[in-house]
């Protein structure tokens, strides 16, 4: 494929109009959760005639938190099934900060039911509590399936603590992550044949069942046949990486009925490159241009093995995309103005919504030098088609340097509390811009951020 082949910078298209709102999605979602929980505690309260001494106390105690950390593990996997509706409608790092605040309360629960349980039938029996442990283990149905689904769920939530995340790569954090099926596949059987709610209760169990086939078929369609479908359908290659600023590369992908995918600016797909050393990572990276109905582009900077290599790929290697992703686009827009800021690489879902987000635009883009600016030139010619202003700014040199303080916000954006604001850039930057944010006034409502963060 000849260099220029692609050539975004002279594209001007017309405004996209603003989409439906999706401001209910969340709240609708919450309430389907929380509703569910309270009928798990339901199911506990219609089968539990009294509570009657410290055993009692303890083994119901176990029985809620036991009801409670099943459901949940089935909410965190729905969580994470990549609905559609979900994703556009919640956007996914929200879900995954749901997921991640999940899973703590999940592994609470958890350990909870396991204590307690172990606890109450030790007083009844009166055992001590490691002969207690031995019996409940070796001796009950399926009770040394769920131990060791209990203890890949423990490990699990080890390597997600965000200290041990920052040692991981994303690639090995991913798939370590996949432990969490198979231990609630274990833990699944030892729900219903030792849940004193679930024996002898044929419509609890069927719930269970449903409950548990249904968010395994959403998995099993959204997360594998779809994305396999999808493959098949537009056959994707590169065609072509072009070096945009140190470090710094677009990738151009070329397939088949690129317009049906329905990838909208600001969004992001997984990307798995089928080359040796790429093939087994699926990483997540933003759309840099509105999509074309002949390629599709992202723009990476160097920062792991996986985008490192992404400069070396060969025009023709094959490539299967998983999405689009996420709700940063312009259905988050409560506004007819809108301010974009961007640090670093963070810059690329924003140039695609400079160029398709509707009304008065302005645009703050931060980077370390001035040769770190990707895609200035794209971002100038774009913003002189549309009357969009752009502001830069860099650490070195110092005098070019913008403070991201409240001040300075309002100061170069008078009208900033009256703008919808697209955040995307590293987490220190990110962190200090939602601070400024905060004390310009602007509603945390109107503040739509696209995290680096897994």
């Amino acid at each position: 494929m000849a260099a220029g082949t692609y050539d975004t910078r002279s594209v001007t298209r017309v405004p996209h109009a603003a989409p439906r709102g999706t401001a209910w999605i969340p709240v609708a979602a919450q309430v389907l959760v929380w509703g569910g929980a309270a009928a798990v505690v339901a199911l506990w309260w219609s089968d539990t005639t009294a509570v009657v001494g410290l055993e009692g106390w303890l083994t119901d105690g176990g029985r809620i938190t036991g009801l409670l950390a099943g459901y949940a593990c089935a909410v965190l996997l729905a969580l994470m099934a990549r609905l559609p509706v979900l994703d556009r409608g919640v956007g996914t790092d929200r879900l995954a900060r749901w997921h991640a605040m999940g899973g703590r309360y999940t592994l609470s629960l958890a350990l909870a039911h396991t204590l307690l349980i172990i606890w109450g039938y030790a007083v009844t029996s009166h055992a001590d509590v490691v002969s207690q442990t031995t019996t409940l283990v070796l001796h009950y149905p399926d009770l040394l399936k769920g131990t060791i689904g209990f203890l890949l769920l423990v490990g699990t939530g080890i390597v997600s603590a965000r200290a041990a995340r920052r040692r991981l790569r994303y690639e090995t954090w991913h798939y370590l992550h996949f432990a969490t099926y198979l231990a609630v596949f274990l833990v699944f059987g030892h729900q219903l044949s030792n849940g004193a709610d679930f024996v002898g209760n044929g419509s609890a169990q069927l719930a269970w069942y449903a409950l548990y086939l249904g968010v395994a078929a959403l998995l099993v369609w959204f997360r594998f046949a779809v994305p396999v479908r999808r493959g098949i359908r537009h056959r994707m290659r590169v065609a072509e990486v072009r070096a945009e600023s140190p470090g710094v590369v677009s990738v151009y992908l070329t397939g088949e009925h690129l317009d049906e995918l329905g990838a909208e600016p600001g969004q992001f797909f997984r990307w798995r490159f089928l080359t040796p050393g790429l093939w087994w990572a699926a990483n997540p990276y933003s759309l840099s241009a509105p999509a074309h109905p002949r390629y599709l582009r992202i723009t990476v900077k160097a920062a792991g093995d996986h985008s490192t290599a992404l400069a070396r790929l060969a025009p023709g290697t094959r490539v299967w995309a998983e999405g689009p992703y996420g709700g940063f686009t312009a259905a988050r827009r409560t506004t007819s103005k809108t301010l974009l800021l961007g640090g670093g690489v963070g810059i690329t879902p924003l140039r695609a919504l400079l160029e398709t987000l509707p009304g008065d635009i302005t645009l703050i883009y931060r980077a370390r030098r001035p040769e770190d600016l990707a895609l200035r030139g794209e971002l100038d010619a774009v913003a002189a088609a549309r009357g969009a202003r752009v502001l830069y700014s860099v650490d070195e040199p110092a005098t070019h340097c913008m403070p991201l303080t409240a001040a300075a916000l309002l100061r170069y954006v008078p009208d900033l509390r009256e703008r919808d604001v697209y955040l995307c850039g590293p987490p220190g930057m990110a962190d200090a811009a939602l601070h400024a944010l905060s004390g310009a006034g602007v509603h945390r409502r109107r503040v739509h951020h696209e995290s680096f963060a897994f």
